[in-house]
């Protein structure tokens, strides 16, 4: 039996089915045989669509979120990266590799 690649469906379907559900009109299994997706999928996408109805008619638009930066783990970063510089630094003029090396 071969298996069938991954699909991606767009959010425009996904919203169609989720309303196929939501009508009630057809039961989970016609509609998964309809839409030749599985029954879960459709359940997901039927409550995806219930959670996020209700900011349709919310007054405040939504901002977009920022990334929270870690400050401490971007310190870190920054004295490891310092850190290993400065050794590179001076084994390369021991080697006499760097043009400021005087010899």
């Amino acid at each position: 039996m071969t298996r069938r690649p991954r699909r991606n469906h767009s959010p425009a379907f996904n919203a169609k089915v989720a309303l196929a559900a939501l009508k009630g009109d057809r039961t989970m299994s016609e509609l998964a045989t309809q839409f030749d997706l599985h029954p879960n999928q459709i359940k997901q996408w039927k409550d995806q669509l219930l959670d996020g109805v209700s900011d349709v008619f919310d007054d405040k638009p939504k901002a977009a979120k920022e990334p929270e930066i870690d400050v401490t783990s971007l310190h870190a970063k920054i004295g490891q990266l310092t850190l290993e510089n400065d050794f590179l630094e001076g084994a390369l003029a021991k080697a006499g590799l760097l043009p400021s090396a005087k010899k």
